[in-house]
């Protein structure tokens, strides 16, 4: 089969020809030509080029014929080059064989035909190539089938399923990302060997792990993702904050609900409405506060107190078990999750404007991806439910607008700062500031006075007779 209309960019006319001037046989493969074969509109954004030679120097001389001479990026140590063409990104690799020790991360490479490369790929979908050599433009090459593993919608490895995943265990979640972006079916050999395999995960780095993390939230339907990592084992190394949801429990005929696929329902549902990664990131961790702070009481039932306050201290001790940035990302990912259950209790009662207000002052500028958050945690089977509890959630942004419009308090600071406070009565940084201040702001929030300058001098006056202060 040929397929010269997949090459139509112009890159890969230059490296056929820099590649037939320098006697280099060469190969697109990979996720470009998957998607290509897919029709993937928004598919692969790279390409990868193999060549029965130097990659490296494949790259140089590309990049010498290209009018603007692109910097190339050089890792002699893997045999690879990439350069920036246009908006994408082509890595050059050297044909390959790659072997692993048991206890190592990096591979040990050696050269080889392309045979051997697409060899060491990880899925038969992922070793389809497509000629750049001048006498056979465009030609696939499939040595494993994989046009029919497309077809069928199948995730298959190349070589037998224990050697591929052993030698770099990153493939085992690579096959559950597949699956989950592609709606793809993991064969079953090759899903029995994951979970044969699964403990080998442990020598993946956290950046890794966190990069195929992040492709699953992002897919259409995360849930696929992690249903396979929880049903391999994996889930329960990388993230046993979320294996710890599972189950039901009874005493006395009470039961809770099975927190583990509730938070998979609220990723699916938050997945429809966002594609931030951190708010979906927020959706995945919001109840992992759950499972230690779960206990029963004879005449309440289950309880789950300040699941949401311990759930915001775990996600920073996540972030940093997997290397995550430890800055405003995990901020916003805390602060969701500390506060995702405060929207719900307001569209449970009476809507306050006090209460509405302290709403908008501690979310901020992060009001909207709360509410989207809190909309998604909405699983309840029951109809009647479903849509009392969205009614009430358009009651909440309503007033949100409402109050905002008329307060502003969404980041809002008192009228007065503390130094005007020092300034006006005279005093050094004290108790009696701060208790000032704090009235103040409380008495915003509060609707006792409105969020203006005199209203604010005049409230503080009085308050300062109270303390003495005048």
């Amino acid at each position: 089969m040929t397929y010269p209309e997949a090459l139509k960019n112009p890159i890969f006319k230059i490296i056929a020809d820099v590649a037939e001037a320098t006697q280099v046989e060469c190969y697109v493969i990979g996720g470009f030509v998957r998607d290509f074969l897919l029709k993937r509109e928004n598919g692969s954004k790279d390409i990868d080029v193999v060549a029965v030679g130097s990659g490296i120097d494949l790259a140089l001389a590309v990049s010498e014929r290209l009018s603007h001479k692109p910097k190339v990026q050089v890792f002699k140590n893997y045999g690879t080059a990439m350069l920036r063409f246009e908006d994408t990104d082509i890595e050059f690799v050297g044909a390959r064989k790659e072997s692993y020790h048991f206890e190592s991360r990096k591979p040990v490479v050696e050269n080889g035909s392309l045979k051997d490369d697409q060899d060491r790929r990880d899925f038969t979908i992922n070793a389809l190539a497509l000629s750049l050599n001048k006498n056979d433009f465009g030609t696939l090459v499939d040595p494993f089938n994989g046009v029919e593993d497309l077809k069928k919608g199948i995730i298959k490895t190349p070589l037998a399923p224990d050697v591929t995943y052993s030698d770099d265990p990153l493939r085992m979640m690579r096959a559950i990302r597949f699956a989950s972006q592609l709606s793809f079916t993991i064969e079953a050999d090759s899903l029995e060997s994951i979970v044969r395999n699964h403990e080998r995960i442990s020598i993946i780095s956290g950046e890794r792990i966190v990069d195929e993390l992040h492709k699953i939230l992002l897919s259409h339907k995360p849930s696929t993702g992690f249903l396979l990592l929880e049903k391999t084992g994996l889930l329960a190394i990388i993230l046993p904050e979320l294996t710890a949801l599972k189950g039901v429990e009874e005493v006395e005929g009470q039961t809770h609900k099975d927190n583990f696929y509730h938070t998979l329902e609220v990723v699916d549902n938050i997945a429809q409405n966002t594609d931030d990664v951190w708010l979906r990131w927020a959706a995945l961790l919001h109840d992992i506060g759950k499972a230690p702070t779960k206990k029963f009481h004879p005449k309440i039932g289950w309880t789950f107190h300040g699941h949401e306050f311990l759930g915001g201290k775990m996600v920073k001790r996540i972030f940093e078990r997997l290397h995550m940035p430890l800055n405003n990302k995990l901020k916003f990912v805390q602060k969701m999750v500390m506060m995702s259950s405060r929207p719900i209790v307001l569209a449970q009662d009476i809507v306050t404007d006090s209460a509405v207000r302290r709403l908008v002052f501690d979310a901020g500028e992060d009001i909207e991806s709360l509410m989207i958050l809190c909309e998604a945690d909405i699983t309840t089977k029951n109809p009647s439910k479903f849509k009392k509890y969205h009614h009430n959630f358009k009651i909440v942004r309503q007033k949100i607008v409402e109050v905002e419009e008329r307060d502003h308090v969404r980041n809002f600071q008192p009228p007065i700062t503390g130094e005007e406070i020092m300034q006006i009565f005279n005093l050094p940084p004290s108790k009696e500031i701060g208790q000032l201040k704090e009235s103040i702001k409380e008495a915003i929030l509060e609707g006792v006075i409105s969020n203006e300058y005199q209203a604010a001098y005049d409230f503080m006056m009085e308050k300062a007779k109270e303390l003495k202060l005048v």
